[in-house]
């Protein structure tokens, strides 16, 4: 019996040496981990504030509107991340709370530009990270600086407005260059010479809504509900009242509501329909005109509705019955239903990956990540640079070239020395449950 045993354990001893040898490793013993990853991708780091790892170009969607995890997203396998030789671009946005919907387009949206940029044969290639900052201001300072901490060399700043004012103050004092998809207020940008924005600002959205409503002759009496502890919904709200004044649109109501009383609006509601608005100007994100839609409709209110960029997604929305958002106007970049070749492949595998069609805060951030392909192709930047010299070039190059997207008209998008973007908003009206161009 001490024979048989000893002849095992030189067998045993034969075997180990020979994979030694030959550099093949002994396999370990299972840990009973049964988690799994893609070839070529390791797990993000944890970033400290949502306690979720994020995965780096894995396709996935990360949070649902309402918090909840969706694993239905299509795994690309033709774009695995680049080893070394790719630029390091993050940003922050809501991947959960009640804004999530615009954070989870945003980088979904981004994520497949990047896909289809590693898979091409351009010489520059991305690595994408996204952190959650719950629409945050401090926790979007916490995610900004867990990118940093990563090595971020590019950013797609934050996706909402008051996220985004915080961390391109942390960008332009860390000489990080920054195009935010979807950031539209003035102070994002303002006294900034890195951050740039692919939306047009709002002060741009409310002049327009009234240009757009006085020359369609919409309304003749206006009503204005608005947020007054949001600089989106603020901003816009005022340009469009000097607009309005300007167009000689008569407003009738002018009413504000804030984050401790936005699920109750009879008293908002009961002021325009007192005074007989035909028309009520939402310039706001998509929950709360939600909420407005069905308590004017329990109510038998029914005027034209016009909104922003900000509602839309408000078809998507978990919970809600999207016939009450029917004859609702907005102004968009961006339209899923158009038939030119480049949205109908955008729309076509954002569908395939997500089960969804995109919105337009998708749109502009596939954009965003195109717009720094073309532009750092054209300043023959390479991944070895560090963030400053890429800052640099950056600045050289967004303010000289002209770039053709999604989100932009036939003679493409170019920006100003302030970050701004010379950029047209479509009008849209929502028919049948689709988005329908107005002109």
């Amino acid at each position: 019996m001490k024979k048989k045993l000893l002849c095992a354990l030189l067998a045993l001893a034969m075997l180990f040496a020979l994979a030694a040898c030959s550099g093949a490793p002994a396999e370990e013993p299972s840990t009973g981990d049964n988690t799994e990853t893609n070839a070529g991708e390791e797990p993000a780091p944890d970033s400290g504030e949502s306690g979720e790892e994020e995965a780096q170009l894995s396709g996935e969607t990360g949070e649902e509107p309402g918090g909840e995890t969706s694993n239905e997203a299509s795994q690309p396998t033709d774009a695995p991340a680049p080893a070394g030789n790719a630029f390091k671009l993050g940003g922050t946005g809501p991947l959960t709370g009640g804004a999530a919907i615009y954070g989870n387009a945003a980088k979904n949206g981004a994520q497949i530009a990047v896909d289809e940029i590693n898979a091409s044969d351009s010489p520059i290639k991305f690595e994408l990270r996204y952190e959650d900052d719950a629409h945050d201001a401090e926790k979007a300072v916490n995610a900004y600086n867990a990118l940093k901490d990563w090595g971020m060399q590019i950013s797609l700043g934050s996706v909402t407005s008051k996220p985004a004012e915080a961390t391109s103050a942390e960008s332009f004092a860390d000489n990080i260059f920054s195009l935010t998809p979807s950031a539209s207020s003035t102070a994002t940008i303002a006294g900034k010479d890195n951050v740039f924005q692919m939306c047009f600002a709002d002060p741009n959205q409310g002049t327009a809504s009234a240009e757009y409503i006085g020359s369609q002759n919409l309304g003749s009496k206006i009503a204005v509900i608005w947020k007054s502890d949001d600089v989106y919904s603020k901003g816009i709200r005022d340009t469009f009242l000097e607009e309005a004044d300007a167009q000689g649109l008569q407003v009738v109501s002018d009413q504000t509501f804030s984050d401790g009383n936005a699920t109750d609006f009879s008293v908002q509601l009961n002021d325009a329909k007192t005074n007989e608005a035909d028309l009520v100007f939402l310039p706001m994100y998509y929950e709360p005109a939600s909420l407005i839609l069905a308590q004017a409709s329990a109510m038998g209110y029914a005027p034209k509705w016009f909104g922003v960029d900000g509602m839309d997604g408000i078809l998507t929305m978990q919970g809600f019955d999207a016939s009450l958002a029917e004859g609702v106007m907005l102004l968009t970049p961006f339209n899923a239903d158009s038939t030119d070749e480049a949205t109908v492949k955008f729309v076509t595998e954002y569908e395939k990956r997500f089960g969804e069609k995109p919105n337009q805060f998708a749109a502009d951030a596939y954009d965003c990540v195109y717009a720094y392909c073309q532009a750092l192709t054209a300043a023959n930047a390479t991944p070895d640079m560090d963030a400053a010299t890429i800052n640099g070039l950056m600045k050289e190059q967004f303010t000289t070239m002209t770039f053709y997207g999604l989100t932009g008209t036939e003679s493409g998008l170019t920006w100003d020395a302030s970050g701004a973007v010379s950029k047209s908003p479509k009008g849209m009206v929502i028919t049948n449950g689709a988005y329908v161009g107005m002109d």
